[in-house]
């Protein structure tokens, strides 16, 4: 009798290869983004605003 392999899903319910599958198409496009202008701009703003928001909690 086989065994079965215990997977960690971390809880998500959907299966490891999935999730394999989905980030070797994401992943290229994300790294594109923010070697981008564009990308560049919004993480700098992103920066920005998280810096704001961490001043104000002090």
């Amino acid at each position: 009798m086989a065994r079965k392999r215990k997977v960690n899903d971390y809880g998500t319910g959907i299966p490891v290869h999935e999730v394999d599958a989905l980030a070797r198409i994401l992943l290229p496009k994300i790294q594109a983004f923010f070697e981008s202008e564009e990308g560049q701009r919004e993480f700098a703003e992103w920066k920005t605003q998280k810096e704001k928001n961490r001043t104000k909690q002090e």
